[in-house]
């Protein structure tokens, strides 16, 4: 879908070498939807805030890009029930992923 690796649990994707979490996979396709209108919605506010230099606007996007990101369980608490913690940015080579990536980051 994305072209970029995801862990063997599905939960985070790698990006240059860091650990992304993925969207709640127990979204429907139409909360999904919603969720993600909602976030193109947002960055294009936050474009546009910064392009007229407005600090209150660009808040308010900001706010409404965190808020959609949680909506897509991207941020916020995660998504998992495991008790795992979040290794959302952290170098996948760091973390329990580490074997996984190297024999990934090796067959490129």
């Amino acid at each position: 879908m994305s072209g970029y690796p995801v862990t063997p649990d599905g939960r985070y994707l790698v990006v240059r070498g860091r650990l992304w979490r993925r969207s709640d996979p127990l979204l429907t396709e139409e909360q999904r939807q919603q969720a993600v209108n909602a976030l193109m919605d947002a960055r294009r506010a936050v474009a546009a805030a910064k392009r007229a230099d407005d600090d209150t606007a660009l808040a308010a996007a900001r706010a409404a890009v965190q808020a959609a990101k949680e909506a897509l369980g991207e941020r916020g608490p995660v998504w998992w029930d495991d008790d795992e913690p979040d290794l959302t940015r952290h170098p996948a080579r760091t973390t329990p992923y580490a074997e996984w990536w190297a024999s990934v980051a090796g067959s490129d």
